[in-house]
């Protein structure tokens, strides 16, 4: 692991309960992973409500619209909430030894420092200035089109999508998807249900598959199944600042 200072607080002490070390043995093998409970269901659902306080967010997208799927989400400002920052500054150590392997493995460039405020100033000396950080909201008959992230040249190669309603209950239908392009054979697909206040990690692009000729860089593409009823919001973390 990383000697990089882990920050403390509420936020701090529930991302590092997760076991961290069955949680990379499942990313390095299926690209996405399950944490412990991050959130409890009233902070929840006040981070939820936030949608509707407009002059939060730098932008809004409706998905059908640009040909996404359907439903729609939006960018917050740099004026995070302070769940929002609080769980983005304690994942990003966690994460970044993690970033750092698989570079190392495919042979490629690490060049995230050990804080996240000195890679944020690096995508904004590259030009990626604008928030990434999204809060997303599904009715009945919404989803997302499998897609792999592009923000810029500046990326951050992991993500964490956090659920905010309860399945089953709140809304039905609306799986996490992830496929995985195999070389020389078919995609694999996977679906993950995300309880209200768990988070998922997750790939942004691709990620390292050990194959007979050694390592091989795997793409991956994640959305959303259709949402059958209810309502589906999420909050969706993102390691780097998009241009």
């Amino acid at each position: 692991m990383t000697a990089t200072t882990h920050p403390t607080g509420q936020a701090a002490d529930r991302v590092a309960a997760v076991d961290w070390d069955a949680l990379i043995d499942e990313l390095n093998a299926y690209g996405s992973a399950l944490t412990g409970p991050l959130l409890t269901p009233g902070a929840c659902r006040r981070v939820a409500a936030l949608y509707d306080d407009t002059e939060r967010f730098r932008t809004t997208v409706d998905m059908a619209r640009h040909r996404f799927g359907s439903g729609q989400y939006r960018y917050f400002t740099h004026d995070l909430p302070d769940p929002v920052r609080e769980l983005r500054e304690a994942f990003y150590p966690r994460l970044l030894p993690i970033a750092r392997d698989w570079a190392r493995t495919l042979d490629r460039p690490a060049p995230w420092p050990d804080t996240l405020d000195a890679w944020l100033a690096m995508c904004h000396e590259a030009g990626q200035t604008k928030s990434a950080q999204i809060l997303l909201r599904y009715g009945p008959g919404d989803w997302n089109a499998l897609h792999r992230d592009v923000f810029g040249d500046m990326l951050f190669p992991l993500q964490v999508v956090v659920g905010l309603d309860v399945p089953g209950k709140d809304f039905t239908g609306g799986e996490f998807l992830m496929t995985e392009q195999r070389p020389r054979a078919q995609s694999r697909g996977s679906s993950t249900t995300l309880p209200q206040g768990h988070g998922l990690v997750f790939t942004t692009r691709d990620r390292p598959v050990a194959s007979s000729r050694g390592w091989s860089t795997t793409p991956m593409r994640h959305g959303v199944s259709t949402v059958r009823s209810g309502r589906r919001r999420t909050l969706g973390l993102v390691f780097h600042d998009a241009s």
